[in-house]
C-alpha cells in the first residue's frame, strides 16, 4: 500500500525558462543538502519507507549506494545516515513507489516517450512486468515472461553469428548476476560485452594497464585520509561524489594540502558544510581547496608535463624509487626538459607562477595521491594524460606506499566487480578461457586497442602527446612461487 505521503509522478516537465543564473556558491552540503535529500526521499517513498530504506545505505546488512563508487569507511567507523543527497535520490527512484503499468504504455506511445526528458521518465516509476514492442506497433505491450524469454532466445538464435548479438550492462550489476551473465554470453558464443566503464574510466583501464600493470586505482580510502596532497582534476567531488567531501575534510583536518584543477571553481571544494556535525550544519565548515588552477579545457596534459619538468629541475625525485622499480625515466625526463613553455601556457591558459605554485606543492609532499574522472578520462588523448599522472606519481615514489598513489574516481558503485566478474570485451579473461574449453565456443578477434590521438595543444616541444616510452613504467618484481 502507498504511503499517503508519497507523491504521485509529474505530469510535465519542469518548466526551464523559470531557471535563473545566480552568483555561485562557496560552499556545499549543510542543512539545505539535508532537506533536499529528505523531500526527494518522501515524494517518492513515503516517511516509513524513507526511514527504512536510508539507514541500510552502505551498510554492513544493508546494500551499497548506486550513486557512486566512493568507497565506505570500515564498519566501525560508519554512520547512521551513509549517503550524500545524490544517493537519496538514486536510492528513491529505485524503492520509489511509484509503478508504470501497462496503462502507462497505452497512454505514452514511442514517439511521445522520445520527446521527454530523462528526468520526467526516470521520475514515472518502475515497470510492473515486462513489455515488447511488436513490429509496426508504436506502443509497448504487455508480454508474459515464458513468452519474453522464447521472444528473446528465438531472436538469438536466428542470428547469423552470435557475433552480432550486444550485451549491454553497467555497474548497478552485483558480481553474482554479472558472473552468470559473462557465462551466458560466452557459452553463447561472443565476448561482445560492453558496458559502463568503456563510456567512462576505459582510457584509465588502459593507461593503467599499460604503465603499472593493473587498470585499478592504488590507493584506499585510509590512504586518503593520510596523503599530504591531494590532486583533484577533471572531477567534481561535490556534484558526482559527494561523499568524498568527508574524505577530504578528514585529510585537510590531518594537515593535507588540497589542489583543485577545473575550469571552474566548484563550490565542494570551495568549503564543504558537513551534515553529520555540529560545525557544517550551524558553523563555518571546512575550506578544501588550497590552489585552484582554472585549467584551459583539455589543458591538463600540458600542465602534467610542465610540473614534470619543474620536479625534474628542481631535483625532486625519489632517485632510489626511479632505480629500483621503474623503466624508461630517461627518456621521459629528456622529454620534459625540452618542454616549450609557450606552448604550455597556451594550452593550460595558466600563469608560470600558478604552475610552479602547484608544482612546489607536489615537491614538498612526501605522499601525494592524484584524483580524476570524467574530466580527463573523456578526451581523445585521455590515455596519454592519466600516463603522465603515472610518470609524476612514479618520478616521486608516490606509489606503493601509504597515503600515496593513483585514485580514478569511478561513477557507478560495482563497476569494478563487474570487469573482475569478467564483463569486458577483451579475449583474455580467465572465465572465457574456462567456457571455451567447457563449450567449444568461439570468439571475435580482440579489439584494437584504442590511440591516443595528439592534441595541438598538448603542449610539448615535438609532435607527440607523450615521452618516447610513453609512460615511465612501474618495474614490478616477480616472486616465486
Amino acid at each position: 500500500m502507498a504511503s499517503p505521503f508519497a507523491r504521485k509522478a509529474p505530469g510535465t516537465d519542469p518548466d526551464e525558462s523559470r531557471l535563473k543564473v545566480s552568483e555561485p556558491k562557496s560552499s556545499a552540503a549543510g542543512a539545505s543538502a539535508v532537506g533536499i535529500s529528505m523531500k526527494m526521499a518522501v515524494d517518492q517513498m513515503g516517511i516509513g519507507r524513507t526511514a527504512r530504506t536510508l539507514l541500510k545505505v552502505n551498510q554492513t546488512k544493508g546494500f551499497d549506494c548506486q550513486g557512486c563508487a566512493w568507497p565506505d569507511p570500515d564498519p566501525e567507523h560508519r554512520h547512521s545516515a551513509e549517503f550524500c543527497e545524490n544517493g537519496a535520490k538514486a536510492v528513491a527512484e529505485e524503492a520509489t513507489q511509484r509503478r508504470v503499468g501497462a496503462e502507462f504504455f497505452a497512454a505514452h506511445s514511442v514517439d511521445d516517450l522520445a520527446d521527454r526528458t530523462d528526468y520526467w521518465l526516470g521520475q514515472q516509476g518502475r515497470l510492473t512486468q515486462p513489455m515488447v514492442k511488436r513490429p509496426g506497433s508504436r506502443h509497448y505491450l504487455p508480454i508474459g515472461w515464458d513468452e519474453a524469454y522464447a521472444l528473446i532466445a528465438e531472436h538469438l538464435n536466428g542470428l547469423g553469428s552470435p557475433n552480432e548479438a550486444l550485451f549491454y550492462t553497467s555497474g548497478r550489476t552485483s558480481n553474482e548476476a554479472a558472473f552468470a551473465y559473462q557465462l551466458f554470453v560466452r557459452a553463447f558464443g561472443t565476448n561482445n560485452l560492453p558496458d559502463c566503464s568503456n563510456m567512462c574510466h576505459e582510457s584509465s583501464g588502459v593507461a593503467l594497464n599499460e604503465t603499472i600493470g593493473i587498470g585499478k586505482g592504488s590507493v584506499s580510502l585510509l590512504d586518503i585520509y593520510d596523503a599530504d596532497l591531494i590532486v583533484i582534476t577533471g572531477q567534481n567531488p561535490g556534484t558526482n561524489h559527494p561523499r568524498m567531501l568527508t574524505a577530504l575534510e578528514t585529510a585537510k583536518r590531518r594537515g593535507a594540502k588540497i589542489i583543485a584543477v577545473n575550469p571552474l571553481r566548484e563550490a565542494g571544494l570551495v568549503n564543504f558544510r558537513n551534515p553529520q556535525k555540529v560545525r557544517g550544519l550551524l558553523g563555518k565548515g571546512q575550506d578544501l581547496a588550497d590552489l585552484h588552477l582554472p585549467i584551459r579545457v583539455n589543458g591538463d596534459l600540458a600542465l602534467w608535463q610542465a610540473i614534470g619538468a619543474l620536479l625534474v629541475e628542481w631535483d625532486a625525485l625519489d632517485h632510489e624509487f626511479i632505480e629500483q622499480h621503474t623503466v624508461g625515466f630517461e627518456a621521459w625526463a629528456q622529454h620534459v626538459r625540452e618542454l616549450d613553455w609557450d606552448r604550455v601556457l597556451e594550452a593550460t591558459g595558466l600563469t608560470r607562477e600558478q604552475i610552479e605554485s602547484a608544482a612546489a606543492m607536489f615537491r614538498d609532499s612526501s605522499k601525494t595521491i592524484t584524483c580524476w574522472a570524467m574530466g580527463i578520462t573523456q578526451h581523445r588523448n585521455a590515455v596519454a594524460t592519466i600516463k603522465e599522472f603515472v610518470n609524476v606519481s612514479l618520478a616521486q615514489g608516490n606509489i606503493g606506499k601509504p597515503g600515496a598513489g593513483l585514485c580514478p574516481v569511478r561513477g557507478h558503485s560495482n563497476v569494478q566487480g563487474d570487469r573482475t566478474m569478467g564483463i569486458w570485451s577483451g579475449r583474455r579473461h580467465p572465465s572465457s578461457t574456462r567456457c571455451r574449453r567447457s563449450s567449444a565456443s568461439t570468439r571475435p578477434a580482440s579489439p584494437v586497442t584504442p590511440r591516443c590521438t595528439p592534441s595541438r595543444h598538448c603542449g610539448t616541444a615535438r609532435p607527440r602527446c607523450s615521452s618516447p616510452s610513453a609512460a615511465t613504467s612501474w618495474r614490478r618484481r616477480r616472486t616465486p612461487m
